[in-house]
């Protein structure tokens, strides 16, 4: 999973970017709301995080002009606790707040159960045939054996799990898996799918060439 995190303070920035991809996911940064926009705007994230009070473009300018074309989901990061405030992220397109300051475990719950909704997943945990994707404990087990995979490959079923029964192409692949700072050659997706069908076993995902992979349901 991507997930684009603007914030102008930069330790804080760091914190969060470090915690987020300690769990696996792939994070990408801003520290102004120009930044902000344009990443928002240029790639599919599966979550943003963003900050209020941002320079060059504030964070309520920079979600009304997201919501015109993007659906993603935001969290909203602000040091403002009246319910006005609160009222109005929610109302302008935010799916989520924070008020700072906030314990990184509940950023990351939250950020987790933003991410299912979005994919029509209201429980955190998914079964596919015998192969069950906990994602609050980020683990998975196939006929309740838990299986070891490394954090790209966790990324990848989870991405497929929660899009179970539907096409998932390369390019979205490249998108939700590989931050603007990784190594995305050409062949890393074939790889990983190699590396999780030796695991979860050749069935669960099923390739459908020049187009893409899907796990059925």
């Amino acid at each position: 999973m991507r997930i684009l995190v603007v914030e102008d303070d930069p330790d804080l920035l760091f914190v969060i970017a470090c915690t987020l991809r300690e769990e696996g996911y792939a994070v990408d940064t801003a520290e102004d709301g120009d930044e902000g926009l344009f990443k928002a705007t240029s790639w599919d994230y599966d979550a943003i995080v963003l900050d209020i009070m941002l320079p060059k473009l504030d964070g309520w300018s920079l979600l009304d002009r997201l919501r015109r074309s993007k659906t993603v989901p935001v969290l909203i990061l602000t040091a403002k606790d009246r319910v006005n405030d609160r009222v109005r992220g929610l109302d302008g397109g935010a799916d989520d707040y924070l008020v700072k300051p906030f314990e990184l475990t509940e950023l990351r719950a939250r950020l987790r159960a933003l991410i299912r909704r979005a994919a029509g997943k209201s429980h955190p945990v998914i079964d596919v045939k015998g192969v069950v994707i906990d994602t609050r404990s980020r683990s998975v087990t196939r006929n309740g054996i838990e299986v070891e995979l490394t954090a790209r490959e966790y990324a990848l079923v989870e991405l497929l799990a929660l899009h179970a029964g539907r096409l998932v192409t390369r390019t979205m692949i490249y998108e939700h898996l590989y931050g603007e700072d990784d190594d995305s050659l050409s062949n890393l997706v074939e790889v990983h799918v190699s590396n999780v069908r030796k695991k979860l076993g050749r069935e669960f995902i099923t390739t459908r060439r020049g187009h893409g992979y899907l796990v059925r349901i």
